[in-house]
């Protein structure tokens, strides 16, 4: 809503706004001195006192970070971001599949409620007129913009959500197969030093590839945002450590000397019902025969290796938002679509229930946190970032937000939000019509409990339970002999009343 200012309101207009930003004060006041010679003078001053929003994203990165407790993984940057904020120990994706996951978060809706669980799927073609995370921030006057992967790279036709942005979104669209190494003025590229596929090792410099050149885009938009009057909310989406893994070379070099294994779990869980696995296509199909042991370990370093490239770029994001003296006004979100597998329990890439799958990093830092440095065990979810974000900016909340606010959780870390938190994923993993079964499974403080359900009837086929206090690795499927019978019905009533089953498939 636009309001017009006087010169009393003016001079009382968030006092405490001036004292935290003393490089806008001259402009305060400049601005005072044009509204007495002209009085209707109109400015939308509810969305200038507006703290901006950096939302910064991976792809299909796990925990794998310092400060997660990972050994050997090198992310100083993260793990400074970690201290500036407060990090989620025990954050959830909704679906483990790039497109579920993020039209989740960026609608604040539920896969079954958006009714998209495949990858093809435009939110836009379910709901067109639903009101996106950015979209909101751009309706109260926000200066929104999205360089790389926010939003999922559908079809060819349908790129991104344009609608989402006040400029048109930039190298937010390819395939991961394109992300080729290129070299200024078609320079001969190095020698690749990497012994199979899906990988690539060679001695070029970090913008040879989209997540470089994302970073180099990012730090010339927050030259540029320092120059607007309105807040900005700039989303900044990197493509790693998805496959393949082809960091430069550097970023391998950093573990030379890592003792890097195969996983120690290689094997399926003990008693796990076939439908709880898959075939690891997206790595599996383009090696021949079963990996060998050197190759799995190339493949698990070069996934390290690409975490340390994601978190130097992401590093030189955060170093340009200091240089523009932009962090004390600035929410800094930091999240992961979803999980993933590297071997652990005969599994590669995603497409699952499995904790490995499910659990996501999420740090958030706000201006002049008070629970800087602190970790949260509470359980949340991708979801509850829409809510969170309008709830830290003082927006109007859309409705059907189906998320929580962490505002309490930022507040006072050793609060919860919700009791449990939710992921689900279809079979065939990667359907053509529809599924034949959906996986639903939800995550309390002890259990991971699942459902196998089939996706017409609504009846169980099979499900899973795992003992987190025992079994944090989950390799024994625990359904038929739970370890404490009160806590698992809890966890039984919990899935029920977030998936609840047709009347004639209750058991």
């Amino acid at each position: 809503m636009k309001e017009t200012l006087t010169l009393p309101t003016i001079i009382a207009y968030r006092k405490s706004y001036l004292m935290q930003r003393p490089g806008r004060c001259f402009s305060l006041l400049l601005l005072a001195l044009l509204v007495t010679v002209c009085p209707a003078l109109c400015f939308d001053a509810a969305a200038a006192d507006k703290p901006n929003v950096l939302f910064i994203a991976a792809d299909d990165l796990r925990c794998d970070l310092a400060c997660y407790g990972h050994p050997l993984v090198k992310t100083p940057h993260l793990d400074q971001l970690a201290v500036q904020g407060v990090l989620f120990k025990q954050a959830y994706c909704q679906q483990a599949l790039c497109n579920p996951s993020r039209a989740s978060l960026m609608t604040g809706r539920r896969p079954d409620s958006l009714k998209i669980w495949d990858l093809p799927t435009h939110f836009r073609e379910v709901e067109p007129d639903i009101v996106t995370l950015p979209q909101l921030f751009k309706q109260q006057g926000y200066f929104t913009q999205n360089i790389g992967k926010i939003f999922h790279n559908w079809r060819q036709n349908i790129q991104g959500d344009p609608t989402s942005w006040s400029v048109p979104a930039v190298m937010h669209y390819a395939t991961h197969g394109s992300d080729k190494p290129v070299l200024n003025n078609n320079r001969e590229l190095p020698v690749n030093f990497s012994k199979m596929s899906r990988t690539e090792c060679r001695d070029v410099p970090d913008s040879a590839y989209f997540d470089g050149r994302i970073a180099d885009l990012a730090v010339q938009a927050l030259k540029e945002v320092k120059q607007k009057q309105e807040p900005f909310f700039l989303a900044v989406g990197f493509w790693k450590p998805h496959l393949p893994f082809n960091p430069p070379k550097k970023y391998w070099d950093l573990y030379d000397d890592s003792p890097i294994t195969v996983a120690a779990n290689p094997e399926p869980p003990k008693n796990v019902p076939a439908v709880a696995l898959h075939n690891g296509q997206e790595l599996l199909r383009s090696a021949k025969g079963k990996l060998t042991k050197e190759e799995i370990i190339e493949l698990r370093t070069g996934y390290l290796a690409g975490i340390s490239y994601l978190d130097a770029q992401i590093g030189k994001v955060l170093a340009e938002l200091d240089r523009q003296g932009l962090r004390d006004n600035t929410i800094i979100v930091f999240w992961s679509d979803h999980g993933f597998h590297l071997g652990e329990h005969g599994l590669w890439c995603k497409t699952s229930n499995f904790e490995n799958d499910a659990h996501v990093p999420l740090m958030i830092s706000t201006p002049n946190m008070k629970q800087a440095g602190k970790t949260s065990a509470a359980l949340v979810e991708l979801i509850d970032m829409y809510p969170t974000l309008v709830d830290l900016c003082a927006l109007p909340s859309p409705a059907k937000l189906e998320g929580k606010s962490l505002v309490p959780i930022l507040n006072d870390p050793t609060k919860t939000v919700k009791p449990a938190a939710y992921t689900q994923h279809p079979r065939p993993a990667y359907y053509k019509k529809s599924p034949e079964f959906m996986g639903v499974s939800v995550r309390t403080p002890r259990y991971r409990y699942t459902e196998w359900r089939d996706f017409k009837t609504g009846n169980v086929v099979a499900k899973e339970l795992y003992d987190h206090i025992i079994d944090p690795e989950e390799n024994t499927n625990i359904a038929d002999q739970p370890t404490d019978k009160k806590a698992f019905q809890a966890a039984v009533k919990l899935l029920e009343a977030k998936f609840p089953r047709p009347m004639k498939a209750q058991d």
